[in-house]
């Protein structure tokens, strides 16, 4: 099997537009009926010898049985489903036409996380064809609704738990091989999430007394309304430290040089000094010791003469570990100090347990690092976005979030957005990594 093959076979996947949307009713369910069907024509051997199930009408679950039935399953995740492309027409490259122009494979999907789910078959792929058979049995789940609800992979986590099964560990997206994101590091690092924040949608409502424009009252449903986000933009969370960022300083400090070196080493007594700088030092790393609060939607009134009766807003939250949807809803009510304005949850789940790094399943991935990417270090993180593997941390405290491709600022930018697009040696190396990673099981 050559790369050229591979390739072929990972831009077939992104020519399927599985564009998973917040309505259900609104998503094109027979494009992942047919994403099903390719995947069966691209990966023949897979296919002949794995188990496939499919769970929750378009979740796949596979099993790669194991020579050993009594040691705990390994279990690798990536989803099918994409963001929507937006504006296709301002894509230099078609969205859903897997395009290879220079260093780059350009569509939808290509990292977010068609990358993943084409690399992981790919290394079965090539594993089956030597005749490998693994020790422990080893799960793929690639679920169909990630970017959305994560229905599909919550339905395989219960299905698992039902029948008794206990990973050694899971390895979901997350984190990449990355450079320039710590301050003073030099050389690449592996960021590995040990945990994932949780998320939350809190409702903010106003109701008051309407009427004509021309006699308000001294302060009108959408006045309180902006009033009480006002006050959340104005006092954030306070800032904390969580054991994953401690651990993460801690394994930065080996690649880092002069005072940072310093500071991350010394994380034990150097923490508050770090903290304080975090929080102050835009948002990318304040949102790694603060649970976010922002208003993401506002409604309210009906006509430009009428004074509205009501007025609402969504304020999104990503919660640190430690803290709880409910926690963060009576922070808001605090925050807020107004009777009037109604503050509820509408949908979240709190924050994922912190994972080990220790134990068979941070041993293979750091020793696989060592020897496929000698030079890079390995630094778990708090996770800010959610993943699939949320659901799988009631089976094994080793849940693991990191995608094996080293990733420009460039690349990382385009995720969500116009451009998404992943180099093809970077590719290539991620599908070495799962190659090995499952050898070594």
């Amino acid at each position: 099997m050559t790369d050229e093959v591979a390739i072929e076979r990972f831009r077939a996947l992104i020519r399927v537009p599985t564009v998973s949307k917040a309505d259900p009713d609104e998503t094109d369910w027979t494009a992942f009926s047919r994403f099903r069907e390719v995947l069966a024509e691209q990966y023949p051997l897979a296919h002949a010898h794995l188990e496939r199930e499919v769970v929750a009408e378009h979740t796949l679950l596979y099993r790669w049985p194991g020579a050993d039935a009594a040691a705990a399953p390994a279990i690798l995740m990536a989803h099918q489903d994409v963001v929507d492309p937006g504006d296709v027409e301002a894509w230099e490259h078609a969205p859903f036409g897997a395009e290879r122009a220079g260093e780059a494979i350009h569509g939808r999907g290509t990292i977010d996380d068609k990358g993943s789910l084409a690399g992981i078959l790919e290394a079965v792929e090539r594993l089956l064809a030597t005749g490998l058979t693994p020790r422990r049995d080893v799960l793929l789940v690639f679920g169909h609704d990630e970017e959305t609800h994560g229905t599909g992979a919550r339905a395989v986590a219960e299905l698992l738990a039902a029948r008794g099964v206990e990973p050694t560990f899971v390895l979901d997206e997350g984190g990449a091989i990355v450079e320039d994101v710590l301050p003073g590091t030099v050389g690449p690092l592996a960021v590995i999430g040990l945990s994932e924040k949780g998320a939350a949608n809190i409702r903010l409502a106003v109701a008051e007394i309407g009427g004509h424009s021309s006699t308000p009252p001294a302060i009108s449903a959408i006045g309180r309304l902006a009033r009480a986000i006002t006050r959340i933009d104005a006092e954030p969370s306070p800032a904390r430290m969580t054991d994953a960022t401690r651990k993460m300083f801690a394994a930065a400090g080996t690649a880092a040089k002069g005072i940072h070196r310093f500071l991350y080493r010394n994380i034990a007594w150097t923490a508050p000094l770090l903290r304080r700088a975090l929080a102050r030092g835009g948002p990318e790393t304040a949102a790694m010791v603060r649970t976010t609060r922002v208003a993401t939607l506002v409604s309210g009134g009906h006509a430009q003469n009428a004074i509205p009766e009501r007025a609402e807003a969504t304020v999104n939250a990503r919660i640190l570990p430690g803290e709880t949807v409910d926690a963060v809803v009576e922070r808001i009510r605090a925050t807020i100090r107004d009777p009037l304005v109604v503050v509820e949850a509408t949908s979240g789940w709190d924050p994922s347990p912190i994972s080990p790094t220790e134990g068979l399943g941070w041993e293979l991935l750091t020793g696989v690092l060592a020897d496929l990417a000698p030079g890079t270090t390995p630094v778990p993180y708090t996770q800010n976005g959610a993943t699939d593997s949320r659901s799988f941390t009631g089976l094994t405290p080793a849940v693991y979030r990191f995608t094996p491709f080293h990733l420009t600022p460039g690349e990382r930018g385009a995720l969500h957005a116009i451009g998404e697009r992943i180099r093809v040696s970077s590719w290539l190396a991620g599908v070495a990594f799962y190659r090995e990673l499952i050898a070594r099981l």
